[in-house]
């Protein structure tokens, strides 16, 4: 999807134009998720690049998409260029000894020692 939306057309709110761009990313990437894998992948992922234009857009991670389009809105954008590519990941296997999660690399500490 490689798309220019308006944030502030004429007779529209800015804050429910916003609403429903946000609403038009997440529904394309929810759609492109529920395609078949191709052999060998085990997720979609996705290319992003976002800007005010086509040219300024700059590299920009998934889960970022939703800040940077508030902040641009904030700063009084006029419209924004969202490109969002899917192409299939595949998960690397965690290192044996390597902890799950964050919670699990910390060691608990022994407050009660006598």
């Amino acid at each position: 999807m490689r798309k220019i939306y308006p944030l502030r057309p004429e007779g529209k709110h800015p804050d429910r134009v916003l609403d429903a761009v946000k609403h038009d990313i997440r529904k394309y990437m929810k759609r492109e998720r529920r395609r078949a894998l191709p052999e060998g992948a085990s997720f979609w992922d996705f290319d992003c690049r976002f800007g005010a234009d086509k040219d300024s857009a700059q590299t920009a991670n998934p889960a970022e998409l939703i800040g940077l389009l508030d902040a641009l809105a904030r700063a009084g954008g006029e419209q924004c260029y969202v490109e969002l590519l899917a192409k299939p990941g595949v998960r690397q296997p965690r290192p044996v000894g390597e902890p799950a999660s964050p919670a699990e690399a910390a060691p608990e500490a022994d407050t009660a020692e006598d």
